[in-house]
């Protein structure tokens, strides 16, 4: 291998202690410049900066960073920066099992290197110069690490200075000295150009490489310059170049406070004085300008002095052994960033110890290397996530008395995605103190003239004069409208509530007092309907103690009588008109107030049907329970409303105030009117329904809790629908009970829920939890609210939908019945017919039915039949009553039969006698006689086979008597209406029967001459003269029978 200078030392800090015989040996090598090279020897030349390495392995060894190294073996290589030479180093190196290379220290052979160590696995840290930002990209360079930084980022930061106070338009001067093997100027401004170009918001309006640093090339290109910006970026590589251009900054006038000139340096010397101090006279105009430069830096060495003093005390020692390396410069050679390069190794050599790699390679070494952090020569070191050093920037200025004042510190990490300003710029003097050489403002990207300064806008009076007066003209005419538009809103706000205040007060001259009933008329009509209804008219409505009925505008009204007057505030009448334009299913309407009333009352609307506690008193109405479930809803619904609206808390909430409406829907009424309530004086019965809390102390303020308690009073009575704790039903009076509920106690009074009506178990508990002596444990509306609606298993919640399914199953049951009762009644009637047929005619009883009169009528012909039982009262004598009721019932049964054969009709019977007729009611024609006469012959037959029950041997015979004429029929009586007959022939047909003989027909002449003459085929013989009376001597006829007639053909006896 072919070097320049090679040594192998090995330090052996013996004068501390020992090695141990088996101890580890640290290889290190290191790539530095021959110190013959003018260009390359002040920045990275041996002499300048080997010594670092010895004061770096002191501080290993004393912070005990490598405890298992006592020994370091360093060897170096003078490369001069040839790509070559590093190259072939690096692989010897690592041939040599060396553990860490420090180098390359300039670029192009870092980049070579770089490549051959990423193949190699082997790793590098680079102590050089800033460095061109390729070397930022870890997958071409994944073993390369840094304690130096890369152009890009103090690039960046430039940027973010820029944008920190909103400059856009930016010029360039740069001036290159250095070899370019180490350049500094060239890559920085390659990389801010490369920003601004990717930078929307920025531009760079002027660009100089300056390749001549006299004051007459600066004047040229000042003078180009100042048309175009106003904020310059300057980077230059030589004293003279920087203290030339401030002079010629002064020369030409741009030294004003509208100039700042950005100088970008890697020296770590800060604002050094050397900027403007010369030889030739010219301090003050370079201090001039000086003071309008803000100079970038990297951070200062932690004690500048002490370091080059261990530095050269470390090159008068082995191995260095160079007592003349002396003269050396921090602010221009890197011997900083080399000493600190060996301390990084040392650190994450350590770290891949501890996690159990005490051999890592180039890429495992990076990997341990990131994110490190540790107080070097040059300052706090940060390693980053590229394996580079995270700088941190100092910005500078001169203060007043034109000493050096650090103004911002901006740390940049190229890896931080956040808010650059936020994240990276630090202030650390005030506005004030940084722009205090400028006049104390920040110089503006572009002057308000103009860069010429002939663009300077118009006065503000010359520019807005026209404006200003428009402005003006239309700020008054503005203000004008304004305060009419006020006037005007506040006079209409304070007319509309007068008007809103008129609604709810009502004139006690448009109340009109009901007419009362006539009370006579009132009995009569109660006489002659009855019914259950609920409903009270207003006219039936008496005055009270408290309350008093009117009709408002036909509107029936009821209002409440409060016996003091009261002044009212404006939130007062402001609650009023809330309360007038209240609109709730549950609450009654608020009319309003009439105040010129001979005493202050309150109007409300009317329900029909009065109170809960007026329902409840009448216990005329069937409650079942969804009724009573639909009355509390409507009554919690109420405390909802209330206890969620400005009106807030009711406080005197009872069943006298819960209304109840023609729909049977309660209406909470009584409530807001706290003006008037502060002064209305409870009574005793009052304290039925309130809290025992404000029965206690009646000036608490009326709270939601005392409503949840009158609730749950309400609830009991609606449970057991008796009154309010059943007074009527308890031995004691309600001075006891109220002193009761005063007093509470572990067991304190209530009302008992005990009922024999269907009811639900669960309301039970929450009327038991809302009366609970403790305000605190009693749930809120809200709670009521929801626990009611789980009550009702997810039914119709209407009360009428409720009723009108009651209704139509009630009706559906009724149908039935009625039908089923209309078909008994169908029977009935039937029943009843025929029996009141068998008792009057047809045509008769039809009339009757009607309830039409039975005018009586006249019969010209009819046939009268007459018989009865031959010696009934020697028959009767030998039986019982009863055995003579079951005779006269069997026989006249048997003669019911055989009359239902004929057209003949039954008048009736009396004892054994029986009386019929044909022709009447029913005419028909000259039938009745033949019907009357084959009847008789029936009866007759059928009267020989007939037997007396109890008396089997007894035979039973009838006389029968006929006659044909003329009679009148009639209803006799009103209780007991009798169908007679009436006429002369009725009591021929009698003497025809009593006159006859046992088995025979005996008939007059009329009716003989009527069967034989009229219709024919009879056969009768005559029987001689009977006398009849009132008519004397009658001839009279038998009438024959078929066996009468066949007997006497035969000639036998009849």
């Amino acid at each position: 291998m072919s070097f320049i200078s090679k040594c192998f030392i090995c330090l052996l800090f013996s004068t501390y202690f020992l090695p141990p015989v088996n101890s580890a040996v640290l290889q290190v090598g290191f790539l530095a410049a021959n110190d013959n090279t003018t260009e390359l020897a002040p920045f990275i030349g041996w002499g300048q900066v080997a010594g670092a390495l010895g004061v770096a392995w002191s501080r290993i060894v004393e912070y005990g960073l490598l405890p298992g190294y006592e020994t370091m073996n360093l060897t170096w290589v003078l490369t001069n920066c040839r790509e070559a030479d590093a190259v072939g180093s690096v692989i010897n190196y690592a041939e040599g099992h060396a553990h860490v290379v420090l180098g390359p220290p300039c670029v192009r052979p870092a980049q070579v290197a770089g490549s051959v160590a990423k193949y190699l696995d082997f790793p590098l840290i680079l102590w050089g110069p800033p460095f061109d930002s390729s070397l930022l990209n870890q997958f071409e360079y994944p073993t390369i690490a840094s304690t130096t930084s890369s152009t890009l980022y103090q690039a960046t930061s430039l940027i973010r200075l820029l944008e920190y106070y909103k400059w856009t338009e930016i010029a360039l001067i740069y001036y290159v000295a250095r070899s370019d093997l180490i350049p500094r100027c060239t890559p920085l401004i390659s990389d801010f150009e490369g920003l601004v170009n990717n930078n929307d918001n920025l531009t760079i309006t002027y660009r100089r490489q300056m390749s001549v640093i006299t004051n007459t090339s600066y004047a040229t290109a000042l003078r180009n310059l100042k048309e175009l910006a106003r904020v310059v970026i300057v980077c230059l590589e030589s004293d003279e170049a920087r203290r030339n251009l401030m002079i010629s900054i002064s020369e030409n006038g741009m030294d004003g406070d509208e100039y700042v000139y950005i100088m970008a340096e890697s020296r770590r010397a800060g604002f050094a004085s050397s900027f403007w101090n010369g030889t030739d006279g010219k301090n003050d105009l370079a201090l001039r300008a000086a003071r309008k430069f803000l100079v970038m830096d990297n951070q200062k060495y932690n004690d500048t002095t002490t370091f080059v003093q261990e530095v050269r005390a470390a090159f008068s020692r082995p191995p260095f052994s160079c007592p003349n390396c002396t003269n050396i410069d921090p602010t221009v050679s890197q011997v900083g960033p080399l000493g600190d390069a060996l301390l990084l190794y040392a650190y994450a050599l350590n770290r891949s110890i501890a996690t159990g790699n005490p051999n890592p390679t180039g890429t495992e070494f990076c990997e341990v290397a990131k994110g490190m952090e540790f107080l070097g020569f040059t300052g706090k070191v940060i390693i980053n996530q590229n394996s580079t050093r995270t700088p941190l920037f100092v910005v500078y200025n001169l203060d007043s008395t034109d000493k050096e004042m650090i103004v911002m510190q901006i740390t940049e990490d190229l890896d931080d995605s956040k808010d650059p300003v936020a994240s990276s710029i630090t202030l650390v003097a005030t506005p004030a103190q940084i722009w205090d050489t400028w006049g104390g403002t920040v110089p503006l990207s572009t002057p308000i003239c103009g860069f010429t300064g002939t663009d300077c806008p118009k006065s503000f009076t010359d520019q807005y004069l026209a404006i200003i007066l428009g402005c003006t003209a239309a700020a008054l005419v503005l203000i004008i409208a304004v305060i009419s538009t006020i006037v005007f809103l506040v006079r209409s706000k304070r007319q509309e509530e007068e008007r809103l205040n008129q609604l709810w007060q009502v004139h006690f001259s448009s109340l009109v007092k009901p007419p009362q009933k006539n009370t006579m008329h009132s009995s009569r009509s109660l006489q002659s309907t009855v019914t259950t209804s609920t409903k009270v008219t207003i006219n039936s409505k008496k005055d009270t103690e408290r309350h008093s009925f009117y009709f408002l505008n036909n509107d029936s009204v009821v209002a409440r009588k409060h016996n003091f007057r009261a002044t009212f505030t404006k939130n007062d009448r402001a609650m009023f008109r809330k309360m007038r334009n209240v609109d709730n299913d549950n609450l009654c309407k608020f009319i309003g107030l009439s105040l010129d009333s001979p005493t202050l009352i309150s109007i409300w609307r009317y329900c029909s049907r009065g109170s809960l506690q007026d329902v409840i008193a009448k216990g005329s109405l069937q409650m079942d329970w969804f009724f009573k479930y639909s009355l509390m809803r409507d009554v919690a619904d109420a405390i909802y409303y209330l206890h969620h609206s400005p009106i807030g808390p009711h406080g005197w909430l009872s069943s006298s105030t819960c209304l109840v409406d023609e729909r049977w829907q309660v209406k909470v009424s009584f409530f807001g009117l706290s003006a008037i309530k502060q002064y209305e004086v409870k009574e005793q019965r009052d304290f039925l329904h309130t809290a025992p809390e404000h029965i206690r102390d009646t000036n608490l303020p009326i709270t939601k809790e005392m409503d949840i308690y009158s609730f749950a009073i309400i609830c009991s009575e609606l449970i057991t629908k008796k009154s309010a704790w059943d007074l009527e039903n308890e031995t004691f009076d309600i001075e006891e009970l109220v002193y009761k509920i005063k007093k509470g106690g572990r067991s304190p009074p209530r009302p008992s829920l005990e009922t024999e009506d269907e009811h639900n178990g669960s309301m039970s508990l929450l009327v038991r939890d809302c009366w609970n002596e403790n305000p605190d444990q009693r749930p809120t509306s809200e709670q009521i609210k929801t626990l009611m609606k789980s009550m009702n298993h997810n039914r119709s919640s209407n009360l009428m939908d409720h009723v009108f399914n009651v209704l139509e199953q009630y009706a559906s049951n009724l149908e039935d019945e009625v039908q089923a009762r209309m078909k008994e009644l169908t029977e009935e009637k039937k029943r009843s017919d025929v029996l009141l047929y068998r008792m009057l005619p047809k045509q008769v009883a039809e009339k009757l039915k009607l309830g039409q009169s039975v005018e009586p009528e006249t019969f010209d012909c009819v046939t009268i039949f007459f018989s009865d039982v031959v010696s009934f009262t020697t028959l009767a004598s030998r039986c019982t009553p009863l055995q003579v009721v079951n005779l006269l019932n069997d026989l006249y049964t048997t003669f019911d039969a055989i009359i239902e054969q004929h057209d003949v009709y039954k008048v009736e019977t009396i004892g054994d006698g029986y009386l019929c007729v044909s022709g009447l009611p029913h005419r028909n024609g000259n039938e009745h006689a033949k019907e009357i006469s084959s009847m008789s012959f029936s009866l007759l037959k059928a009267i020989k086979t007939f037997r007396v029950p109890h008396l089997p041997k007894e035979r039973i015979n009838i006389r029968v008597g006929l006659h044909t004429g003329p009679v009148v029929t009639g209803v006799v009586g009103m209780t007991m209406p009798r169908y007679c007959l009436f006429g002369d022939s009725v009591n021929t047909a009698s003497r025809m029967e009593s006159n006859g003989k046992p088995g025979r027909v005996h008939i007059s002449t009329e009716c003989m001459k009527f069967l034989t003459e009229v219709i024919g085929g009879y056969q009768t013989e005559p029987r001689g003269e009977v006398i009849v009376k009132g008519k004397g001597a009658v001839q009279t006829h038998w009438l024959l029978t078929d066996d009468e007639i066949e007997a006497k053909e035969n000639g036998e006896s009849i």
